[in-house]
């Protein structure tokens, strides 16, 4: 599940935390709110940015031979 948590602080500092996103493309989901937020400070990737996107294929190949006797 892809989660965005939001901290507000009083000095009206914004922390964001994002889950659930693999690799890079988490950057792609936050650039709106980011640039309407305002300056970035500091980014701080979490391991899930630097797993890499794999998804695996369930086709199983088969070869049959018939003889003919």
């Amino acid at each position: 599940m892809e989660t965005l948590e939001f901290i507000i602080f009083p000095d009206g500092r914004v922390q964001e935390k994002v889950t659930g996103i693999i690799g890079k493309s988490c950057a792609e989901v936050t650039a709106a709110i980011e640039a309407q937020l305002g300056h970035v400070v500091n980014q701080q990737p979490t391991s899930e940015f630097f797993a890499e996107n794999t998804q695996t294929s369930d086709v199983v190949n088969t070869q049959t031979a018939y003889s003919e006797w």
